[in-house]
C-alpha cells in the first residue's frame, strides 16, 4: 500500500541552507521506504548558490518560480506547477516556505478539478517572514492575512519548531487540523581535520580565539551586527561564511579581524571554530546550528524563533536578546572559560544526536502522509 503513495514536494528554490537540506533528506528517506517523493522547484536568485546535492536528485524544474515576488512570473509558475501535477498525479502536495505554499494552495480547487481527484495539501513553515526586514509593516500584515486564508486550504500545517508554531497560532494561522511541530533530521558532518581546515583558511595565529558565523548574508540574519561585535572584540578573530545580497557591503565594511569568506562547505569550515555565532532576527530550527553542535561547537545566539529548541541555555550555549552587548558578553564568557566550553561541547553533541534523529523525522512524515 505504501508503495502507491506519491508525495510531491514543492519549494520556490533550493538555495544552500537548512531548508534545502531538510527537503533533500526527507525526499531521499521517503524513497527508501517506498513513498515516491519527487521535488518540484524553481531557481536560485542573484547572490545565492544552489545546494550542490540538488544535482543528485534531478528535480522537476518550474521555470518561473523563485523567491522574489513578481506577479507575471508567479502567474506563469502557477500554470507550470499545474502541468507538473498533471504529470506526477500526486496523492499529497507538500509545500515548503511562503512562495511555494502560495502558488499551490491558492489554486487548490483548480488543481483538483484539472487532475480529477482530491489531493491532500500539507504545508511546512520553516520559520516565518514577520521579523524579516524585507517584510515589515504593511507587507507583514498582508502576508499574515494571506497565510490565514491559505491555512484554511491546508489539510495539515507543520512547523519546524514549537516556538514558530505558537507565533503563527497567535496570528490566527491554523490549518484544518491541529498544527504539528516537527524537528528536522540532521546527521553529523564528516568534518575536515582541524589542522587541514586551519591550513585551508590560512589561519596564521592558531592561538587566537575564533568565532564562526554561517548563514545567508541578508537582512533577516543581521550580518551588520557581526561587524559591530568584531570591532568591539579586536582580540578575537571572526569568520563570516555565506552569500547573499549584503555580501559585498559587509566585505567593504569588515574590520581587520573579520574574515568574510563567502560560500563555503560547512564540513570544511566548522573545524576552525571555537564558538558558533548567530545574530538572526528570526529562525525556525536552524540546521547549521545543529550541525555545529554535532561537531561539538558551543553556540552564542539570539533567542528568537525556535533557536531555544536547539540551543539549551547555559547547557549547550548561551542565548541572548538581540542586543550587541549580550552577544559580546556571551562570547567573552566562553572565550575565557575553557572548562565551560568543554562542558557545553559534550552536552551539545549528546542533545543534538538525541533530538534530531532521522528515524523520528521520517516516521512522523510517513504517518502524516498515510493518515492524509
Amino acid at each position: 500500500m505504501v508503495a502507491r503513495v506519491v508525495v510531491l514536494q514543492v519549494i520556490a528554490r533550493m538555495n544552500l541552507g537548512g531548508t534545502s537540506k531538510y527537503i533533500l533528506k526527507l525526499s531521499n528517506e521517503l524513497e527508501a521506504i517506498g513513498i515516491n517523493s519527487p521535488i518540484a522547484t524553481g531557481f536560485v536568485q542573484e547572490g545565492e548558490i544552489e545546494d550542490p546535492d540538488v544535482k543528485k536528485i534531478k528535480p522537476i524544474r518550474i521555470k518561473h518560480l523563485g523567491r522574489k515576488i513578481s506577479p507575471i512570473n508567479d502567474l506563469k509558475a502557477m500554470i507550470e506547477l499545474r502541468n507538473v501535477i498533471l504529470q506526477v498525479r500526486p496523492d499529497v502536495i507538500h509545500t515548503h516556505t511562503f512562495k511555494a505554499g502560495f502558488i499551490a494552495r491558492i489554486q487548490r480547487n483548480k488543481i483538483e478539478e484539472v487532475i480529477g481527484k482530491r489531493i491532500r495539501f500539507i504545508h511546512t513553515l520553516h520559520g516565518h517572514l514577520f521579523d524579516d526586514p524585507q517584510f515589515k509593516g504593511f507587507k507583514a500584515l498582508v502576508i499574515s492575512s494571506i497565510e490565514r486564508c491559505l491555512s484554511r486550504k491546508s489539510d495539515q500545517l507543520i512547523t519546524v519548531g514549537e516556538n514558530v508554531k505558537r507565533d503563527l497560532e497567535n496570528r490566527g494561522i491554523k490549518g484544518k487540523k491541529k498544527t504539528i511541530s516537527m524537528p528536522p533530521a540532521v546527521i553529523p558532518l564528516k568534518l575536515l581535520s582541524k589542522e587541514s581546515a586551519l591550513k585551508k583558511y590560512r589561519v596564521q595565529d592558531k592561538k587566537r580565539f575564533r568565532v564562526l558565523w554561517l548563514a545567508r548574508v541578508t537582512g533577516v540574519k543581521d550580518p551588520h551586527k557581526v561587524i559591530a561585535i568584531a570591532q568591539s572584540l579586536p582580540e578575537i578573530d571572526f569568520y563570516m561564511v555565506g552569500g547573499g545580497d549584503l555580501l559585498q557591503e559587509i566585505k567593504a565594511n569588515a574590520p581587520k579581524n573579520l574574515n568574510v569568506l563567502g560560500w563555503q562547505d560547512a564540513k570544511n569550515v566548522l573545524p576552525i571554530a571555537d564558538i558558533f555565532l548567530s545574530t538572526s532576527k528570526n529562525e525556525g530550527i536552524p540546521i547549521a546550528m545543529i550541525e555545529a553542535q554535532l561537531a561539538g561547537i558551543p553556540i552564542v545566539a539570539t533567542n528568537i524563533g525556535s533557536v531555544s529548541e536547539v540551543v539549551l541555555d547555559n547547557q549547550t550555549g548561551i542565548l541572548c536578546d538581540k542586543s550587541e552587548k549580550q552577544l559580546i558578553e556571551g562570547i567573552k564568557k566562553l572565550a575565557l572559560d575553557k572548562n565551560l566550553r568543554s562542558t557545553f561541547s559534550k552536552n551539545a553533541k549528546f542533545m543534538s544526536l538525541k533530538n534530531f534523529s532521522t528515524s523520528k523525522f521520517i516516521k512522523a512524515h510517513r504517518d502524516i502522509y498515510l493518515k492524509a
